[in-house]
């Protein structure tokens, strides 16, 4: 089936956007690769497969990039979209949840993604789930140092690496908007659904857009860095 239709992978897939971005997907007529800590799913659908991976374990990134190897996968759409936000809301920086976040939201998916470049097909596409909070321009508030600072070194890895693939694959950072997930309590009050979040981003991906920008599904426009 893969060799026959689209391949996409969507890490952090369990729930939330990235649960809501395999669905959107699958209707699109891609087959699927998700990935989780568990490694587990509550989705069937034969054109949808779990995978386990751990962006805090090194040793998990280089599994799982064996694994694609071995298997000779080719991916056409990669969307880094695990995040965590223990600190966010928080008013203070705090050392376990600074560590905690960057080694997620930075280190192990620049590595993550470092590693699997070469299982990009020709003219694929990376996009990296940012957020506005992470926009230095526009920042006037105090609060979840950590958060913002990763979504921030997220946007430059976007920067960096769209340099360096300019003439074949094209890298994307995206605010997905404010969305109802569990990442922080106050995104109950949230105006997305994480549905609504993803058809907004696989719209905007299927579309024609330029390589490197920081993109708002939310309000359909350019965000500054």
């Amino acid at each position: 089936m893969r060799r026959t239709i689209k391949t996409a992978v969507v890490t952090g897939a369990s729930k939330g956007i990235g649960k809501a971005l395999v669905n959107q997907l699958i209707e699109k007529a891609y087959f699927v690769i998700g990935t989780c800590r568990s490694g587990k799913s509550d989705l069937l659908n034969p054109k949808f497969e779990m995978r386990t991976l751990d962006l805090c374990d090194l040793d998990s990134i280089t599994k799982f990039s064996d694994d694609l190897k071995s298997e000779d996968v080719k991916v056409d759409l990669w969307i880094n979209n695990a995040g965590v936000g223990p600190d966010l809301d928080n008013s203070l920086p705090d050392a376990d949840t600074f560590d905690q976040t960057f080694d997620v939201n930075v280190k192990g998916t620049m590595f993550l993604t470092e590693s699997i470049l070469p299982h990009i097909s020709a003219e694929g596409i990376i996009v990296n789930i940012s957020s506005k909070m992470g926009a230095i321009d526009t920042c006037v508030k105090t609060d979840s140092v950590a958060y913002r600072m990763s979504k921030t070194a997220l946007n430059m890895y976007t920067k960096i690496l769209s340099n360096r693939l300019k003439d074949s694959i094209r890298v994307v950072s995206i605010h997905p908007g404010w969305v109802q997930t569990t990442i922080s309590p106050g995104c109950i009050h949230a105006p997305l659904t994480p549905k609504e979040s993803a058809d907004r981003i696989v719209e905007f991906i299927r579309g024609d857009f330029e390589t490197g920008i920081f993109w708002d599904v939310e309000a359909s426009q350019f965000l500054n860095w």
